[in-house]
């Protein structure tokens, strides 16, 4: 598994020319990509390769295609949770992210991928709560712990310093590292 595997949403159609074509939101006549070779599970495997291989943003390409065209199947909207994630597409991950807590509540690593998700987007009480719903379901994974603490520590010093709960992408902190 990759970096969030151990701390560490549905696609938005608009943001793919196929599907933004067939809806209307870019010119019929526009260029539209051609599928990559291959079945969605030859896509899934090969992004997940180079997900594997530390190549998350063309990770990201070919899980994408995967996921539209599987867009129930559960193990490529992870891997492309994670792809984005690895890329800092925190929004594009945590989209990906609730889509499989949609498909599955139950799935303690989709809120926890979610929590950290939101975590790096600022939105502190959200990934808190995402955080509290994973370290409840597995007690017995510690970075699910950790990361939440983390949360709840940023929480506290926002609140001790005067600060929104939310933050700003203005603000110019670095982001914590992704814990081991």
């Amino acid at each position: 598994m990759g970096v969030i595997d151990d701390v560490a949403p549905a696609e938005d159609p608009a943001l793919t020319s196929s599907t933004a074509a067939q809806s209307g939101n870019v010119p019929l006549d526009a260029a539209v990509p051609n599928p990559p070779s291959g079945e969605p599970y030859d896509w899934f495997r090969r992004g997940s390769e180079l997900l594997e291989q530390g190549n998350s943003a063309a990770a990201a390409e070919l899980l994408t295609w995967a996921a539209q065209a599987e867009p129930q199947a559960r193990s490529i909207r992870e891997a492309l949770a994670r792809a984005h994630y690895d890329s800092r597409r925190f929004e594009d991950s945590a989209r990906e992210f609730t889509s499989l807590v949609e498909l599955a509540p139950d799935d303690d690593y989709a809120h926890f991928g979610l929590g950290l998700s939101l975590w790096r987007m600022r939105q502190f009480p959200d990934a808190a709560e995402h955080l509290a719903i994973a370290a409840v379901m597995r007690p017995d994974r510690e970075a699910y712990g950790r990361a939440l603490r983390q949360v709840r520590a940023t929480l506290a010093a926002r609140e001790e310093a005067g600060m929104a709960a939310v933050g700003s992408p203005d603000e110019s902190a670095e982001f914590p590292p992704v814990p081991e």
